[in-house]
């Protein structure tokens, strides 16, 4: 059996075209899906079977591949008999074809496979993602608004201390002899201060910000202390004390900080909502897992504790127990550590409240 009755027979659909472009055969896969046969083809051209925003494209490469005579990959919409398209992937070669009574010649060979299930997968994806991203920003956004009258606090702080170290400056200054050692001294605390308050607004600025998810080597410690800072006086106001314990030398994990910082900003602020008024403890806890592979993080508190009746409910979207809850921030919270290839998961407390854990892969640690 030679080549051409060979490639007849095959699922794919296939066109066999002469070196200057002339459709030659085509298998029965293509004469079923798109109706055409080579005399057709040639006749009409590519631009009646490839949809058009994908005609330009195609036709650049396959013309560069014939006339540099090697082969080309590439994807495009193919319209079906009924006008109806879908997504192949085409893949060109060359051929030697030919029977024994004619003197073999060279052909190019394209065959389309059909990957449109695989196109459509990677559209829903796309959307699911752009949809996490935009309710994980909801999200932040809502949670950054619990936390208005704490950052105001946090942030009055350091603008105060600025005041007064700037006062004390110009009364230093102002002496008949002035003391310019102690005067330097209070102009330099106005930097850390003013310094400080920058960083605090650059933190809720970052929560606020939308975009893409960005990967980056992070030290999940740092994070971690970062979120302690930003949330420590809203703490304070419900007299939760917060309380870390850190393992040194723990790898970088390939995350994205800020969603990073909101998983820890979710769990920590459920733990000190639990706690309101308890005088409790929040426990902040990081450790290489036992496996060598992950990092494992806990947030703990002394609080309410797990609901009795529909605890396996408490990652569902919309599911809540506070009365003016969202029901999302445990949701997003699952569904940013799942997309960082890790897992999330409750236990109840030998005494009072709850401990949130959650792991995040290292088996490809970044060099920083």
């Amino acid at each position: 059996m030679d080549l051409q009755k060979v490639i007849e027979t095959i699922p794919a659909l296939v066109v066999c075209a002469l070196p200057d472009g002339t459709v030659e055969f085509v298998n029965r896969a293509w004469r079923e899906y798109t109706g055409y046969s080579p005399q057709q083809l040639s006749d009409s051209g590519w631009s009646s079977i490839v949809h058009a925003d994908d005609l330009a494209k195609f036709v650049e490469e396959w013309n560069i591949a014939l006339s540099a005579g090697r082969p080309f990959e590439t994807e495009a919409r193919i319209q079906r008999s009924d006008g109806q398209y879908r997504w192949f992937l085409i893949k060109k070669a060359l051929a030697v074809l030919g029977t024994r009574k004619q003197q073999p010649s060279l052909r190019t060979l394209v065959a389309f496979e059909d990957i449109d299930e695989r196109k459509k997968a990677e559209a829903e994806r796309e959307r699911l993602r752009r949809e996490l991203a935009r309710l994980a920003h909801l999200d932040r956004v809502s949670r950054i608004g619990e936390l208005t009258a704490s950052l105001a606090h946090e942030i009055k702080q350091p603008i105060g201390a600025a005041v007064t170290n700037a006062e004390a400056c110009l009364r230093l200054l102002d002496r008949d002899q002035p003391d310019l050692v102690e005067a330097r001294e209070a102009a330099l605390e106005m930097v850390k201060d003013a310094r400080r308050a920058a960083d605090i607004i650059d933190r809720v600025r970052l929560l606020y910000q939308k975009g893409s998810s960005r990967l980056d080597a992070v030290d999940v410690n740092e994070v971690i202390r970062e979120m302690v800072m930003m949330l420590q006086n809203e703490a304070n106001r419900h007299s939760v004390s917060i309380r870390t314990d850190l393992a040194e030398a723990l790898p970088k994990v390939k995350a994205d900080r800020v969603q990073l910082q909101q998983v820890l900003m979710n769990l920590m602020l459920n733990g000190i909502q639990a706690m309101r008024g308890t005088s409790g403890e929040l426990s902040i806890r990081s450790q290489q897992a036992d496996d060598g592979q992950q990092l494992l993080i806990s947030v703990s508190d002394t609080g309410v504790g797990l609901p009795t009746d529909n605890a396996d409910q408490i990652f569902n979207p919309f599911f809540t127990t506070k009365s003016q809850g969202t029901g999302l921030g445990l949701a997003i919270t699952r569904s940013i550590v799942d997309a960082h290839g890790g897992r999330i998961w409750p236990s109840r407390n030998s005494g009072r409240g709850v401990t949130f854990h959650f792991t995040l892969p290292t088996r490809s640690p970044i060099a920083a």
